[in-house]
């Protein structure tokens, strides 16, 4: 499938209720990241940061040490309530990657967590460009930082039932994935080193920085679950409360003493050039 015949829209109720979620459920971006982005851009605490699709601002905070100042702009205004009531220091604004450059100005890193396959990714390639600065870049991760991969070592607590997990959301919303009011039937959109070529970006040299295994709460786990744009507390309605009864029956049933452990995947750090 091209990134042209991907023909998912975009609607305001992706990630609708999922902020508090996405805070608590989602596992944090390790200091060793910050690590490998500050040594590949040589960053000595100068300069502009633009965290765009920040969510609550997980990349943004941990990044924002780096530069003299740091903006996160996020299209879901829960989101960025969210990341202001936590993080006051920093500018947040409530717009989409598209409506960019929105007056924000010029930046020495430009960068994308998990989030660039959600826009039109060939006018945000080209729009960013003109917001770099000479020697800026563009940073794009990849990770999962909902669950772990296999364990490949004993862990101390069982892992999630990810599956069981995964059959009850089928069970309540239906064998596609949903993605605010559309579905991805053949998933998120693809191609987008394709895309940054065409925009007339450098690279990339990519990066892979290991995760240490974490030791999750159901709690947490349970957060983990509605901060995915496929399970958000608003598409399950009124049967949320019903949907919520059954994941921590399942959670619970699996837990040892209300606990899990996890092996995280790596977080891909791929960064373009002008």
């Amino acid at each position: 499938m091209t990134n042209a015949a991907w023909s998912w829209t975009w609607d305001e109720t992706l990630y609708a209720g999922s902020a508090p979620h996405y805070a608590v459920g989602r596992v944090p971006y390790s200091e060793a990241v910050a690590g490998a982005i500050r040594d590949e851009l040589g960053l000595d605490g100068t300069g502009r940061l633009l965290d765009v699709g920040c969510g609550p601002g997980p990349l943004t905070t941990l990044l924002a040490p780096l530069f003299a100042s740091a903006v996160g702009v996020d299209a879901d205004r829960e989101m960025i309530e969210l990341a202001r009531s936590r993080a006051p220091e920093i500018e947040w604004r409530c717009l989409r990657a598209e409506e960019l450059p929105a007056g924000l100005g010029r930046f020495r890193a430009i960068t994308f967590a998990q989030s660039f396959h959600w826009m039109d990714q060939a006018a945000v390639a080209r729009t960013a460009r003109d917001m770099l600065e000479p020697d800026g870049a563009w940073v794009h991760l990849g990770a999962m930082t909902h669950q772990g991969l296999p364990p490949t070592a004993p862990l101390p607590f069982p892992q999630p039932p990810w599956d069981e997990i995964g059959a009850l959301v089928r069970d309540f919303l239906g064998p596609v994935r949903r993605a605010g009011r559309s579905t991805l039937p053949n998933g998120t959109r693809p191609g987008e080193e394709d895309v940054m070529r065409a925009a007339g970006w450098s690279g990339p040299v990519r990066l892979e920085v290991p995760q240490a295994a974490v030791t999750r709460t159901v709690g947490e786990v349970a957060s983990a679950v509605y901060s995915l744009s496929g399970s958000t507390p608003h598409l399950l309605g009124p049967r949320l409360p019903e949907f919520d009864a059954d994941l921590r029956r399942i959670l619970h049933a699996a837990a040892d003493d209300g606990r899990f452990a996890e092996e995280m995947g790596p977080v891909e750090v791929v960064v373009w050039r002008l």
